[in-house]
């Protein structure tokens, strides 16, 4: 099997291809059109700002070949909220996948969402021997709308969608690479799908 990162402008991408080599699994990072399009799965991680990794991305022409994959493609936080149709981080459009909309935490509150939470309402493969109400890691001050396509939510200041599936996109708002063991078995069932 070949496992394609996609390699952009954003944070956070060695520590999930160091997670998914800890799996056992081969991995490439790679921004390069042919290496994503011929991978039997693809992982769309990300740490960053949503303006200007969408920039980056429509500059490289890769925001077109994300949506036109037909193999499983996995988001992970960045990655999950560019999958929607807008953000309010920087008034962006972004890749349209999700029908959801994401907005920032009321200041007001403790932001960044920072930490341990848990997940329910989990309805996917991705969670295949994963049990409700698992704790899984945090990091984000802005949040997916909750939507028809989510397949798990959390709750921290108010209810989002913690992971989405439609068709062959699969996202989670949460990092599966910093979650210990539930992480570990969540990067698995989508490695094995």
């Amino acid at each position: 099997m070949v496992l394609a990162i996609i390699k952009y402008n954003a944070g956070n991408i060695k520590s999930v291809e160091n997670a998914v080599k800890r799996l056992g699994f081969d991995c490439v990072v790679s921004d390069d059109f042919d290496v994503i399009r011929s991978a039997d799965k693809v992982i769309f991680p990300g740490v960053g700002e949503a303006s200007s990794a969408m920039k980056y991305l429509c500059r490289k022409g890769l925001d077109k070949l994300i949506i036109s994959l037909k193999q499983p493609v996995l988001g992970i936080c960045l990655g999950q909220q560019l999958m929607c149709k807008f953000s309010q981080e920087g008034d962006t459009e972004c890749l349209g996948i999700f029908d959801c909309e994401v907005k920032e935490f009321p200041a007001e509150d403790k932001v960044p969402h920072m930490g341990w939470n848990e997940i329910t309402g989990l309805e996917s493969e991705l969670f295949q021997n994963v049990k409700e109400n698992s704790d899984v890691y945090f990091v984000h001050s802005y949040y997916c709308e909750p939507t028809k396509e989510q397949v798990a939510s959390c709750n921290y200041i108010k209810p989002f969608a913690a992971a989405m599936n439609k068709d062959n996109f699969y996202a989670c708002q949460f990092h599966p690479e910093k979650s210990a063991g539930i992480g570990e078995q969540i990067l698995k069932n989508f490695l094995e799908l």
